[in-house]
C-alpha cells in the first residue's frame, strides 16, 4: 500500500508541475472533431479549435485535405474560432458525392457553419478552395466578413472550356501520371523534396472519377460572373508561379488586394508557414476592424444592422 501511495505523489508531481509548465489548461484550446451532412448528405469532417467572435474557416484545394492548414489551426485560434473541413471526397469526408461541382462544395462549408451556428466569418481558400469560398460567400452572404484567396484568383477571367475537358479527359487515361504532372509544376524546382513527395503523396490518393468530373464542371463554371456577385473584401497570398494581376483584378472588384511571396509555390502556407501566418493575422485584423466600424457607424446613424 504504501508503495501504491508513493507512486500516487509521484504522478500527483508530476501532474502539478505540468499544470504550472503549461499554464491554465483551457479546454476551448483542445481542437475538436466534428462531423455533419452536406445538402445531399454527404457525411463532412473538419476540425474546430478556439473561440473567438470571428470564425476562419480553411478550406483546402483539389485533392488536398485540411491536413493542409496545420500550421495555421492552432496559432489562429488562439484569437480566432477556426474551423478546417475536409471537403466531400476528400480526407475523411465522404465519397458518396453523385454531382462534383462547386456548388456542391460550397453547401459543404454552408452545412458546417450551420452546425456550428457561425453568424461571423472570414472564408480562407487554396486554390479550388478560393471558388468555393466565393460560392459560400454567395450562399451566406451576410455571415461573411472577406474572403482570403491563397494562390488562386491570379486573374479573373474563364479559361477556354477546351482547357478542363482536356484535363479531365488526361484524368481518366492517366490518373496518377497526370496527378504527378500537375504537383510538378505547383513548385519551384528546388522545392524540399519531402514536401514536395508529401503532397504527392496525399493527392494521388483522390479519385480518378471525381478528379474528371469537377474538371469538367470548370468548362461552365463562370467566375466572372461569381466575383461580380460578391460583395466581400477579396484578398490574395499568392505564390510567384503565376503573375498576379492586381490592377486588372481591381477593374472586376474594386475590393481587391494581394500579397505575393517571393519563390514561393502553390502552397504558401505549407512551404512558409510563419510568413503566410504574418500575412494573413494582418489580413484578419483588416477584415475584422473593418467589420467592427461598419457596425458602430451604422448604429450611430441609426441603421439597422
Amino acid at each position: 500500500m504504501s508503495a501504491w501511495i508513493s507512486k500516487l505523489g509521484i504522478i500527483t508531481v508530476f501532474f502539478f508541475i505540468a499544470l504550472q509548465a503549461g499554464g491554465k489548461q483551457d479546454p476551448v484550446e483542445v481542437p475538436r472533431v466534428g462531423k455533419t451532412v452536406s445538402a445531399d448528405k454527404v457525411e463532412i469532417v473538419y476540425t474546430i479549435q478556439g473561440s473567438g467572435e470571428t470564425a476562419v474557416i480553411f478550406i483546402h484545394g483539389g485533392f488536398a485535405d485540411r491536413s493542409f492548414w496545420s500550421n495555421q489551426v492552432k496559432p489562429f485560434a488562439e484569437k480566432y474560432r477556426v474551423i478546417a473541413l475536409d471537403l466531400a471526397g476528400h480526407g475523411e469526408s465522404g465519397k458518396n458525392r453523385k454531382k462534383w461541382n462547386l456548388p456542391a462544395f460550397a453547401e459543404d462549408v454552408r452545412a458546417v457553419m450551420e452546425k456550428e451556428k457561425i453568424q461571423r466569418a472570414v472564408l480562407v481558400g487554396n486554390s479550388l478552395g478560393g471558388p468555393v469560398a466565393l460560392e459560400t460567400a454567395r450562399l451566406l452572404a451576410d455571415r461573411v466578413v472577406g474572403i482570403v484567396a491563397v494562390d488562386t484568383f491570379q486573374v479573373f477571367m474563364n479559361p477556354p472550356a477546351s482547357y478542363f475537358q482536356q484535363q479531365a479527359k488526361a484524368f481518366r487515361s492517366d490518373s496518377a501520371g497526370t496527378m504527378r504532372k500537375m504537383v510538378r509544376a505547383l513548385f519551384h524546382t528546388d522545392v524540399d523534396p519531402s514536401l514536395h513527395a508529401q503532397v504527392e503523396k496525399k493527392m494521388l490518393k483522390g479519385s480518378t472519377e471525381m478528379a474528371a468530373e469537377f474538371m469538367e464542371s470548370f468548362a461552365t463554371y463562370d467566375l466572372v460572373e461569381s466575383v461580380k456577385k460578391v460583395p466581400h473584401p477579396i484578398h490574395c497570398i499568392n505564390g510567384d508561379l503565376i503573375p498576379t494581376q492586381v490592377e486588372k483584378n481591381r477593374l472586376l472588384h474594386p475590393d481587391f488586394n494581394a500579397v505575393i511571396l517571393p519563390h514561393t509555390g502553390h502552397y504558401p502556407m505549407l512551404e512558409r508557414p510563419e510568413l503566410f501566418n504574418r500575412h494573413l493575422e494582418k489580413i484578419l485584423s483588416e477584415l475584422t476592424g473593418r467589420k467592427k466600424e461598419k457596425k458602430k457607424g451604422k448604429k450611430e446613424t441609426g441603421e439597422d444592422e
